[in-house]
């Protein structure tokens, strides 16, 4: 399922903090912890309190364990005793995989997109830590900056922060290999954070996506954008550079501006239609909205994620008791 909308309509935003306040702050880490504080604050009005308890899949009874943990439908069915495991009995894998292109340089507001970026990134890696997730870092931008594997140990989260302290050096953007490295490099399911402003051709996007989905793979991309990227304002004729390319341009504001919109268009849809058909969540968010509506994506995501762990499990499970089906095994690999 995926969707192109504003992640900061979701739920659990009410304490939102503004983002030019956030980006005040000098420390990557005290930015992320800002952020992930007004997020909980808000949380607990919402639905999602608690959501990091999620029920994942049975296993067996032994002897000791909680009693009202035993599911008795399941035991009238199979004359077996089961206990519903819970997520936070697991460990959860995320990648975090960052673009630091020339054109996430650009920003009309008092920061740039990546600064923004490294900030939800940042955020993302705090929140994930505090959950006692493992998380994992890769930047990119027309090749490979960047990787550290998904950890969840001392010191971990600070290794983190170095690495997202590179400056933009490079130019074009190259949505693939990161993608390609990624699917390769992982061999255990987990969740995918691509954070870009997708300024790139889509054309094999769709390969490299569907294939990290055929890997189990959950992936959530959020597309993070200036607000004049949204909607472009150019009041009079002017010479514009290409960041990516260095090449000036000369734009007439009303020819530029309905070009610019249909193209922005047509990207956009065939980056969502690409994202639907695949069953990737996409959220494009502006850098000018608060930063807890992308970690409520992130959270929106791990809930989708875990319910679909527990359909499995409860599959894998009721066969293993001898009912619900013919007993052929579906494929995929232990996470």
């Amino acid at each position: 399922m995926s969707a192109v909308a504003s992640p900061t309509s979701g739920e659990g935003n009410a304490a939102a903090i503004d983002p030019m306040a956030v980006m005040r702050i000098k420390s990557l880490p005290l930015r992320a912890k800002a952020v992930v504080e007004g997020f909980y604050n808000g949380l607990h009005r919402s639905p999602f309190h608690g959501f990091s308890v999620e029920f994942s899949e049975y296993r067996p009874y032994t002897v000791g364990d909680d009693l009202r943990g035993l599911d008795w439908k399941l035991f009238a069915r199979s004359d077996r005793y089961y206990i519903k495991k819970f997520e936070d009995e697991t460990n959860r894998r995320c990648y975090l995989v960052l673009d630091q292109s020339k054109s996430m340089g650009f920003g009309s507001l008092a920061y740039t997109k990546i600064e923004y970026a490294r900030t939800l990134v940042a955020t993302f890696a705090y929140f994930l830590t505090l959950q006692r997730d493992s998380v994992g870092l890769m930047t990119f931008d027309e090749k490979i900056g960047e990787f550290i594997s998904a950890r969840q140990r001392e010191g971990h989260f600070r290794q983190l922060m170095v690495s997202l302290s590179r400056e933009v050096a490079g130019r074009g953007t190259d949505l693939d290999n990161p993608l390609k490295q990624i699917a390769s490099l992982v061999r255990r399911r987990g969740l995918i954070v691509l954070v870009s402003d997708m300024l790139a051709p889509v054309a094999t996007l769709r390969t490299n996506l569907a294939y990290l989905r055929s890997r189990g793979h959950e992936v959530l991309i959020l597309r993070t954008l200036d607000p004049t990227e949204l909607e472009l304002k150019l009041d009079s004729p002017s010479m514009v550079v290409d960041m990516e390319t260095g090449r000036e341009i000369y734009l007439d504001p009303d020819a530029a501006r309905e070009m610019y919109c249909e193209q922005f268009e047509q990207h956009r849809g065939e980056l969502k239609a690409i994202c639907d058909a695949l069953g990737v969540a996409l959220f494009e968010i502006s850098t000018d909205q608060p930063l807890e509506g992308a970690l409520f994506q992130l959270v929106n995501t791990q809930r989708h994620r875990s319910v679909g762990t527990a359909r499995t499990g409860m599959l894998a499970s009721a066969r293993r008791a001898g009912f619900g089906g013919r007993g052929q095994g579906s494929g995929g690999g232990g996470s």
